[in-house]
């Protein structure tokens, strides 16, 4: 598995829609959404573009099986997240209805955070 790749093409995916969600809020004056907008572009494209260059720097936190849990930590968490967040701000679900998805989702997020910095602290010298 190329984990540098691969978080490249998930942040590419990820910009690609929040791209499309800015200019649909442009064009239409609607920022409803604007929270959703930040989530996708920040927790989905910012920090998987920082994880695919800090893993094409240090190529050794790519050995082993950590690098790997932690790209599908990420990629399930920070999708279940996104997805949550914009069903919410479109008033499709509610607070009540994300439960017990929502902690479920940003466990995950949180578990993968924790894995990359044990690999940082392991192997990025």
């Amino acid at each position: 598995m190329n984990v540098s790749r691969n978080f490249l093409l998930l942040g590419s995916a990820f910009l690609f829609v929040g791209i499309l969600m800015g200019m649909y809020m442009g064009g239409s004056g609607n920022h409803s959404l604007a929270l959703s907008h930040a989530h996708i572009n920040l927790l989905g494209f910012v920090l998987s573009a920082v994880f695919a260059l800090t893993y094409k720097a240090y190529p050794v936190m790519t050995e082993g099986r950590l690098a790997s849990i932690y790209f599908w930590l990420h990629f399930v968490g920070a999708v279940m997240v996104n997805l949550l967040v914009f069903l919410l701000l479109a008033q499709i679900i509610t607070e009540a209805a994300m439960v017990p998805i929502a902690p479920l989702s940003e466990l995950l997020v949180l578990l993968g955070i924790l894995a990359f910095g044990w690999n940082v602290i392991k192997n990025a010298h």
